[in-house]
């Protein structure tokens, strides 16, 4: 029967109406509790009404234009059962739209009110929205216009949910807050049951079931996971709305669990059929922060929505309609859209239904305001609405009544009426024993104290403690007491242990000597159990299981025999230890790739080396970096990245055995630790191996991508390393495999780590240099025509260290490239060589074109051209008697950069010289575009141009380049006449060269110039 799904999906809807019954009679006040039943079963009864006579025939009915319906009135005379049951169903949506609204208005609207919103709601509103969205699910060929879009609410986020949130909006805006609501001085009181709210909520979350599962129409094989998606996104949404709240509040407050349950119930409702189970979660996790942010935007903005109703369905209710479009299957959705052309058709249909229900909402609300009140007076909303409303009164009141009789009359005879088996009849009862009290004697109670002292002294601990199994014993070890905590924990009743020994019982054979032990001494012996401290041990439950637990003994001595008992407090910590566990677990692996992480690696390498003495078994650290990684993470984004390191971590686990320690060290870093069988063979051909299976292509999204790797090799005897150095020589030796090219490993060797010192030493003390006018210098190297006449200088830079002297600019210039110290150097050189250039200025010696290095790097920063401004505006030097020489391998890194940065220097008047030129490997193909001046032939082309055909043909291809792109061309590194006379012949004119000069310091070069 197709239809029997339908009507059990209906039934636990119907249970719906009971659980918003039982939370909305626990959250308001007792003097309401009436009001609040009378109105919930009202809604119920109005909206069946409406629905059936024309709400129906609106929402499912043959369509106008897709706007409302106008068929299927008095619905039921000659339609099959799937049809009745199908009408049923939605009946039951309409009463839950139509109970939603009416919470928000609780405790100050009249009944009347309620029973107008209610009939506009279900007639009107609801079925006119539902028919934008909904109407082909009774007749597929019946599209509302938003169905028609493509529009997803699969059971009512925004239909049901929103709509009533909408409404509710309307209606507190209109009759405006409780009295004392946004009172400074007095809250309002959270609910006067709230355990029944708890149940409101369980009940409307099995109604839930039906609600989302039910939509299906018919039972298929999504309903199992519509289920379990309305329940996980139930689950997080209360945990999240309750987190958020201790966080920023330091308690757990019960509403904001119930609501994040039903915010993210329905938050789900609209996708639960095209989401994952964990894509369920994070949709009711985002509901459980909206419920939170949304109550708090009501509170700032006064709005007394006395349940939570709008944060909880209104906002929940459009995030979870979003959702359809950002989390949800487009094949299940099947609209034929993309997911940006769904998340459009998504919001289109939020604003239509939610601007509809309020606006329609508020203008008729408004009108019903205007002949009939919404809002009862404050005398009355003082009152309670069980009284002023239906004349009704409550147990609460009569008794409190009576008890103002006795005050006025100042007799307290008669005892006050009882009303059995209610709470307020325990306190009437409990009233009438205290007044009962005060007609005995004295000496009754002298008699009543002394017992209770003995009582009260020996159950004290009991009492206080009820969180914890507490038990009592003597001396012997017998039980006293045992509360209800030992009774769940140890599985047995206080009349079945009381009077037995607790040791013979609860603790295991092997320990019971020692706990006996432990009591004769009353606790406060050096072994076992001590009074006052926590214990740890293992105790027994009836059924022979074994559970581990802490146990914190207090003493007392009682009555005038100094009689000994002990108070055991404990605790079951089952769940700490496996949570430690976990803990610990998770604390040691990488939750990326599931290999293990630093940490356990460090400890795993501490405990070997920890080993007894004399263990002289070889250790070996393989340090493996991936070769341009964050090359693909730019390129391919960082889920691909991820990918690739989890097949990295996949082939190392191929390659290496079960006793081996795989960890990843951080980034693409990874580290294996070999502790058997190792040898330098050995070490050397899984190095081999591992490289092998690393060349391996790999897919990155629809890309075959090699991953080559650089590897270095420590190895150490166990008992002669310490583990943080036996990873660094490994990491220095992985560096230098990166040095040698990539894609190859190296074994450590003390001159590595020698070499890194030293670069480490020349590093910091260059940045030292850089700070005084001593170290860091510039030497000239002239540039002359064929006449050997001085045409221009190229400024050098030097280094004389302190100690050891000169050091090369080939040692110290790779140092400071890789140190981003490079810019601070270039800017240091340009700096001595403008005041060089001023001070021969002011000497009135010839000015002279000089050129300058300039690094990759400090092309392209941002703060080359303010500073070459600032610095020729600041000596006095144009920017025509500067040249910036650039090496021709930058230009491959990021030539569009390059381009605007030289283009900028030109503005200045500086002339770009392109310096070895002929080395680089992509220079002819953007030469053209290049703004430049002067090519460098680089001397590898000028020291056998005149004696290797090869060589010579490329200075010649390179001069008439230059020639017939009119530029200048520079011969560099000519050192003999043959050179000279070959490239003078292929038209070359500017030389440098030892040939002519070598570098020279500045007071060497001030007589050439004024020659």
């Amino acid at each position: 029967m197709d239809y029997s799904w339908l009507l059990t999906a209906a039934f636990l809807v119907f249970l719906m109406q009971a659980g918003f019954l039982c939370l909305e009679s626990g959250k308001i006040r007792s003097k309401n509790s009436i009001n609040v039943a009378a109105k919930n079963i009202t809604d119920f009864i109005i909206s069946t009404i409406m629905f059936w006579l024309f709400g129906f025939a609106l929402m499912f009915g043959d369509s106008y234009y897709g706007l409302w319906g106008t068929s299927h009135f008095l619905f039921g005379e000659n339609h099959s059962a799937y049809q009745v049951s199908f009408f049923i169903f939605q009946l039951m949506f309409c009463g839950t739209a139509a109970t939603l609204m009416s919470g928000a208005v609780a405790e100050r609207m009249t009944f009347r009110g309620y029973l107008w919103v209610t009939a506009i709601l279900s007639g009107l509103i609801y079925p006119l929205t539902g028919h934008w969205a909904w109407s082909g699910a009774y007749n597929q060929d019946n599209p509302g216009w938003l169905q028609h879009m493509g529009f997803i609410d699969f059971a009512g986020s925004t239909v049901v949910h929103s709509v009533g949130g909408a409404v509710a909006l309307a209606a507190i805006m209109i009759i405006g807050p409780r009295i004392g609501r946004f009172d400074s001085r007095s809250q309002l009181p959270v609910g006067n049951n709230l355990p029944m709210s708890v149940l409101g909520t369980l009940l409307i979350w099995l109604g839930w079931f039906g609600f989302n599962g039910g939509s299906t129409l018919v039972f298929t094989d999504q309903v199992p996971v519509i289920i379990l998606n309305t329940c996980l996104a139930a689950v997080w949404g209360g945990v999240t709305s309750s987190l958020v709240h201790y966080y920023f509040h330091r308690f757990a407050d019960v509403t904001f669990i119930l609501n994040g349950v039903l915010a993210g119930l329905v938050a789900i409702t609209a996708n639960c059929h095209a989401v994952s189970p964990a894509q369920s979660a994070v949709i009711g996790m985002v509901a459980g922060v909206i419920l939170y942010a949304g109550t708090a935007l009501l509170e700032k903005c006064k709005l007394d929505d006395a349940l939570g109703v709008i944060p909880t369905h209104l906002f929940a209710g459009i995030w979870g309609t979003l959702a359809v479009a950002l989390f949800g299957d487009l094949t299940i959705l099947d609209t034929g859209l993309t997911r940006m052309q769904q998340l459009s058709v998504q919001l289109i249909g939020i604003v239509a239904i939610n601007l509809c229900s309020f606006a329609l909402g508020y203008m008729l609300l408004k009108l019903v305001n205007y002949f009939v009140a919404l809002r009862v007076s404050a005398e009355n909303e003082m009152l309670g609405m069980n009284i002023s409303e239906h004349r009704a009164s409550t147990e609460l009141i009569d008794l409190l009544g009576s008890m103002h009789k006795q005050q006025q009359d100042g007799s307290f005879i008669e005892s006050v009426p009882v009303e059995p088996f209610t709470e307020v009849g325990q306190i009437a009862q409990q009233y009438n024993q205290v007044i009962e009290r005060v007609k005995t004697e004295i000496s009754q109670r002298d008699d009543a104290i002394s017992s209770f002292k003995a009582s009260e002294q020996r159950k004290s601990a009991i009492l206080n403690s009820a969180m914890d199994s507490i038990v009592s014993i003597d001396l012997t070890g017998c039980i006293l007491e045992f509360n209800p905590s030992a009774e769940k924990m140890f599985g047995y009743l206080k009349h079945q242990v009381e009077g037995l020994n607790f040791i013979d019982l609860f603790v295991q054979q092997s320990e019971q000597q020692n706990i006996r032990d432990s009591l004769s001494h009353k606790f406060s012996a050096s072994q076992g159990l001590l009074r006052n401290r926590r214990n740890s041990i293992h105790l027994c439950r009836s059924s022979g299981d074994i559970f581990p637990a802490e146990i914190t003994i207090t003493g007392a001595e009682l009555g005038g025999e100094l009689k000994n008992e002990f108070t055991f407090h404990v605790r079951d910590v089952t769940r700490q230890q496996k949570l430690q566990d976990k803990l610990k677990s998770m604390a040691y692996s990488d939750p990326l790739t599931g290999l293990y992480n630093r940490t356990y690696l460090i400890d795993r390498l501490n405990r070997i080396i920890r080993q007894p003495e004399g263990s002289n078994t070889l250790l070996a650290v393989f340090f493996m970096d991936l070769d341009r990684f964050k090359k693909i993470n730019d390129t391919l984004g960082h889920n691909a990245g991820d990918d690739l390191l989890r097949e990295v971590a996949s082939r190392l686990s191929r390659v290496t055995r079960q006793s081996d320690v795989i960890a990843r060290w951080g980034g693409d870093e990874f580290v294996i630790l070999i502790e058997q069988g190792v040898t330098v063979d050995f070490v050397q051909n899984k190095a081999q191996e591992i490289l092998t299976v690393m060349r391996e292509p790999v897919e990155l999204q629809g890309r075959e991508i090699s991953i080559p790797t650089s590897i270095g090799i420590a190895l150490s005897e166990v008992d002669k390393t310490q583990a943080g150095q036996l990873v660094q020589q490994a990491d220095i030796a992985m560096y230098h495999a990166k040095q040698n090219g990539r894609d190859n490993y190296q074994l450590f060797k003390q001159e590595m780590a020698n070499q890194s010192a030293r670069e480490f030493n020349f590093e910091q003390e260059m940045r030292q240099a850089l700070l005084t006018d001593q170290q860091i210098s510039v030497v000239y190297q002239p540039k002359v025509d064929h006449d050997r006449h001085i045409v221009g200088l190229e400024a050098l830079v030097r280094w004389t260290h302190p100690t050891e002297g000169v050091i090369s600019p080939a040692e110290f210039i790779p140092l400071a490239e890789q140190s981003n110290l490079i810019i601070s150097i270039g800017e240091k050189v340009i700096q001595l060589v403008l005041a060089q250039m001023q001070h021969w200025q002011q000497q009135q010696i010839a000015p002279i074109p000089i050129s300058i290095n300039l690094s990759g790097k400090q092309l392209i920063s941002d703060t080359l051209l303010p500073f070459i401004r600032e610095a020729l505006d600041r000596y006095q030097i144009t920017g025509s008697r500067l040249e910036f020489e650039i090496t021709e391998g930058v230009l491959v890194t990021d030539i569009e950069h390059c381009i605007r940065a030289m283009d900028e220097l030109q503005g200045l008047g500086i002339k770009i010289s392109i310096d070895d030129f002929g080395t680089g490997y992509s220079s002819l193909n953007y030469l053209k575009r290049l703004p430049i001046d002067v090519l460098k032939i680089d001397r590898s082309f000028v020291d056998e141009c005149a004696s290797i055909v090869e060589d010579g043909q490329i200075c010649a291809t390179i001069i008439s380049l230059a020639n017939n792109l009119e530029l200048e061309v520079v011969a560099e590194g000519v050192e003999t006449i043959q050179q000279l006379n070959f490239l003078t012949e292929k038209g070359c004119t500017v030389f440098q060269g030892f040939y002519f000069y070598k570098p020279m310091p500045a007071e060497d070069i001030e007589p050439l110039l004024a020659n």
